[in-house]
C-alpha cells in the first residue's frame, strides 16, 4: 500500500485501543490494559513485557509472562526482530506526542488511499442539517 517502515509502525500502534474477540479474529484479548485511551502504551507494553506464547486451542498469540491477561500478536512481535521497526517502536515508547503526530500523518494517507478528489475538492465538506 506503499507505506514506509515509520507508517507501518505508526498505524500499528491503533492496537493500543481495542482488544480481539475470538467470535471474530480468533485471537483473544486486549494489548494494554486501558483498552478504551489512544495512547504509546502498546508500545511500552511490547518493549517492557515478557511474552510467553499462550497455551490454549487458538491461533498462534502471546500473552504476558506476569499476569496472562494482555495479548500480542505475531504481526506485533515481528516489531521487535526487525532492526527498523524496532527503532520505531523505542522512539513511540518513549515519545508519546511523537507518535500521536505520525500516527496521524499515517491515518491520513490510509484514509486517502484509492480515493480521488478534484482539484480544489475540501477533503471534508460539513453541511449542517438544520
Amino acid at each position: 500500500m506503499g507505506f514506509n517502515d515509520q507508517e507501518i509502525v505508526a498505524l500499528i500502534g491503533a492496537h493500543a485501543v481495542g482488544r480481539c474477540h475470538t467470535d471474530r479474529s480468533g485471537f483473544d484479548g486486549p494489548w494494554t490494559r486501558s483498552p478504551i485511551t489512544f495512547s504509546n502504551d502498546f508500545y511500552k507494553r511490547l518493549l517492557e513485557e515478557k511474552w510467553v506464547p499462550k497455551k490454549w486451542k487458538g491461533p498462534n498469540q502471546m500473552v504476558d509472562k506476569s499476569t496472562g491477561e494482555l495479548m500480542m500478536l505475531p504481526s506485533d512481535m515481528a516489531l521487535l526482530s526487525d532492526k527498523e521497526f524496532k527503532k520505531w517502536v523505542e522512539i513511540y515508547a518513549k515519545d508519546e506526542k511523537r507518535f500521536f503526530y505520525d500516527f496521524a500523518k499515517a491515518f491520513q494517507k490510509l484514509e486517502e488511499l484509492g480515493v480521488p478528489f478534484k482539484e480544489g475538492t475540501p477533503v471534508y465538506e460539513f453541511k449542517p442539517t438544520v
